[in-house]
């Protein structure tokens, strides 16, 4: 059964602040420590250990040719990163804790490159696994640039927008589309009853997809599936996946 969002408490204690990660929602304090301290303590029940079935059934829609670039945004150590560049495209990601990206290479057996940057203030992990390129950036995702990560193909987005509170997330969208030019996406996100669970992940339905995406691009369901065993084993949820492709 496909629960909706009944908005009941959607904008509760909902404050915006300045920096990443930096706002307040329904008790939940989003700064940066809150998920440095998820990683310390590895309180990551998002990470798929063995990559979402998700990608592997629906990346196909976007219709992407081979070396294709692909964005991830907040990607953490994602084994989704190794199924992209296994089926022939480039990556670009984006993640705040240095440890996950760190962990994510071990697990692919590479040894990257690492760069500070300057301007603007991010780390830069290179890699090239068989001629293709993996550049991952660690810091605020919102210091990112078009300039600096380059021409973006397609996005996948599983874990980045429903782990935002809502005010960021409208930030969040917005320079998603500016950085990639609207590029095509192929976005999961869950379907619950908000005012039951706090997040994350939150709850970003058909609607709020719409508010964010509905002026750029044709928003297509793919697939809805129930959560087996309910969102974190308390509550009935529905995982669905998007895909937006921009208005011609």
């Amino acid at each position: 059964m496909r629960r909706r969002n009944k908005g009941k408490g959607q904008n509760k204690n909902l404050l915006s602040a300045y920096g990443v990660m930096t706002s307040i929602y329904d008790g939940v304090d989003m700064q940066a420590s809150y998920w440095h301290e998820k990683w310390k303590q590895g309180d990551i029940a998002f990470h798929q250990f063995k990559g979402s079935p998700l990608l592997k059934a629906h990346f196909s829609a976007l219709q992407l040719p081979v070396q294709s670039r692909v964005l991830v945004p907040l990607c953490g150590k994602t084994r989704d990163i190794a199924w992209l560049v296994a089926n022939g495209h480039h990556v670009v990601a984006a993640e705040l804790h240095e440890a996950a990206v760190v962990q994510l290479f071990a697990d692919m057996e590479i040894e990257p490159k690492v760069m500070h940057l300057v301007e603007p203030d991010l780390i830069h992990y290179q890699a090239n696994p068989n001629g293709l390129r993996i550049d991952i950036y660690v810091g605020d995702i919102f210091r990112l640039t078009e300039t600096l990560i380059g021409k973006i193909d397609a996005v996948y987005d599983r874990a980045a927008l429903v782990a935002l509170p809502l005010m960021m997330r409208e930030k969040y969208t917005g320079h998603i589309r500016n950085l990639t030019d609207n590029a095509p996406q192929l976005l999961i996100s869950f379907d619950y009853q908000q005012d039951l669970l706090p997040g994350p992940p939150y709850c970003v339905n058909r609607d709020e997809i719409v508010q964010h995406y509905g002026d750029n691009y044709r928003i297509s369901l793919l697939a809805s599936e129930d959560v087996k065993g309910g969102l974190k084993g308390k509550i009935a949820a529905n995982e669905e996946v998007w895909l937006l492709q921009k208005n011609t």
